[in-house]
C-alpha cells in the first residue's frame, strides 16, 4: 500500500464495526490508511480531550497481515480495516472510551504499525508455539491467521496455548476450536484456572514447568519458535517453565502488558 502515510505518521481511523468477544473484551475494526503490518505488531491510539488532554495507548493488531480492503474503492486509496481487540480496564484512560462511549463512525487518531521484535512471518517457518495470557492472546491471533492463511502443504505444525480464568473468557475460542479440526497440524490447549474442563483436551491448572512439559511431549514437536504475551508474572513463569522443559532461551520472544 505504498499510498498509505508512513508508520508513524497520526492519522485518523474510523470506527466501522465493534464486536464483543468476552464480558470485557470487544473488536473494534477501524477503516484507516494503512501500509500494511507484521504479524505481532502493534498501534499507538491517541484520544484528545475538548480541554486539549491526550491518552495514548498502545494495541496489538489481531488482523491478519494482509488487512482487508475496507471498501472495493480501498485499493485506490489505501484504506484497511484492520481489527483491535482492548479489554476493559476500570481504571484506563483510553479503554473506557472504546466500551462505554464510542460508536460507529467515530473518528480517532493512530499510527502504526509499530514494534520488530515480538513478530512472525510466514517464512520464519515453525513448528510454532504461542502462549497468551488473557488478552495477551491479540498479536499472537494476528500470527495464527497468518499461519491459517498458508497452503497446508507449506505450514508447519503450531500450537496455541490459551491461559485465561474460564472458557468465557478466551477471545474467539470458536474460531480456533475451528481451526484445530479442519487442520490436523493446528492444536488448540484451553487452561482455564477458575473454569470447570470445556474439553478433554483442555487443563483446569495454571502453566508450570511441569505441565508445560508435558505439553510439548504429548504434541511431539520441538519448537522453531515461541512467542509468550500476557501479564509481567506470566509471562515470566512461563518463559522460565519453557526453559526448565529443555527450550533454548534465544528462540523465547516475549511481550508483556500491565504492570
Amino acid at each position: 500500500m505504498s499510498g498509505a502515510p508512513p508508520a508513524t505518521a497520526w492519522r485518523e481511523a474510523i470506527i466501522e464495526r465493534i464486536v464483543p468477544r468476552t464480558a470485557r473484551i470487544s473488536s473494534f475494526y477501524l477503516r484507516v490508511p494503512w501500509p500494511g503490518h507484521v504479524a505481532g505488531q502493534h498501534v499507538d491510539v491517541r484520544l484528545t480531550a475538548p480541554d486539549g488532554y491526550q491518552a495514548q495507548r498502545s494495541y496489538s493488531v489481531a488482523s491478519a497481515s494482509g488487512a482487508s480492503p475496507a471498501e472495493p474503492s480501498a485499493a485506490a486509496t489505501d484504506q484497511a480495516s484492520i481489527e483491535l481487540i482492548i479489554d476493559r480496564l476500570d481504571d484506563g484512560e483510553v479503554s473506557p472510551f472504546f466500551h462505554d462511549v464510542a460508536q460507529l463512525g467515530d473518528a480517532i487518531e493512530l499510527r502504526g504499525p509499530l514494534g520488530g521484535h515480538f513478530v512472525w512471518r510466514p517464512a520464519d517457518g515453525g513448528p510454532l508455539l504461542l502462549i497468551a495470557g488473557g488478552s495477551g492472546i491479540v498479536p499472537l491471533m494476528a500470527m495464527v491467521r497468518d499461519w491459517a492463511a498458508m497452503p497446508p502443504a507449506t505450514a508447519s505444525p503450531a500450537l496455541l496455548i490459551c491461559s485465561a480464568r474460564t472458557w468465557e473468557d478466551i477471545v474467539c475460542p470458536d474460531e480456533w476450536t475451528a481451526l484445530q479440526a479442519a487442520r490436523p497440524d493446528f492444536g488448540f490447549i484451553a487452561a482455564t484456572t477458575r473454569g470447570s474442563q470445556h474439553r478433554d483436551t483442555d487443563i483446569t491448572r495454571r502453566l508450570d514447568a511441569t505441565l508445560l512439559r508435558n505439553i510439548l511431549t504429548g504434541w511431539g514437536h520441538t519448537p522453531r519458535h515461541a512467542y509468550i504475551c500476557g501479564s509481567n508474572a506470566f509471562v515470566e513463569s512461563v518463559a522460565g517453565g519453557l526453559t526448565a522443559a529443555g527450550l533454548r532461551p534465544e528462540i523465547i520472544r516475549t511481550e508483556r502488558y500491565g504492570g
